[in-house]
């Protein structure tokens, strides 16, 4: 049995853990992808969106600095499992003319993953009354999304079709 009820507070404090250490950990992947990549534009897509995750990563601990709470993390499986699959389509189609495609969609899994949860904390730093969180929050929130855009039409208008000719 639980030794004490937990409410939204403490479940925004664990999925804000649960992003900060997905976040470090797409910054450690980030340049591996970058180096492994064939295409230029993605390559360059993956050195901009490090620039960016290192904003990222600056906004979630100002997030933590006004709960007056520490920036720590608490392992993600789960975005754990997507940069898995990106390592293992980097092992399993180097050298081939489907790696960027592969690495392209590894990437989108993770962006995803990033707007369900920058979407979902977002709405609960506002039922919380958490404003400036939930500003801080939605300007990663529309990163993320425009990141998704953005390699959506790379992959529509080069690698995807590099990959299948």
């Amino acid at each position: 049995m639980p030794t004490k009820d937990k409410g939204l507070n403490d479940l925004f404090l664990d999925t804000l853990k649960d992003i900060y250490f997905a976040e470090k950990q797409i910054l450690k992947a980030l340049p591996k992808m970058a180096k492994a990549a064939t295409s230029d534009k993605l390559r360059a897509a993956f050195e901009k969106h490090h620039g960016e995750t290192e904003g990222q990563i600056e906004r979630l601990e100002q997030i933590f600095e006004l709960l007056d709470k520490p920036a720590r993390g608490k392992t993600c499986d789960a975005i754990m499992g997507i940069l898995d699959e990106g390592k293992e389509i980097m092992e399993d189609y180097k050298g081939t003319e489907a790696l960027d495609a592969g690495m392209l969609a590894a990437a989108q899994a993770v962006e995803h993953y990033e707007i369900s949860r920058y979407g979902t904390l977002k709405q609960w730093a506002t039922q919380l009354g958490l404003k400036d969180a939930a500003r801080l929050l939605d300007q990663t929130l529309q990163e993320e999304k425009k990141t998704d855009q953005s390699l959506t039409t790379l992959a529509d208008s080069a690698i995807n079709i590099a990959a299948a000719a």
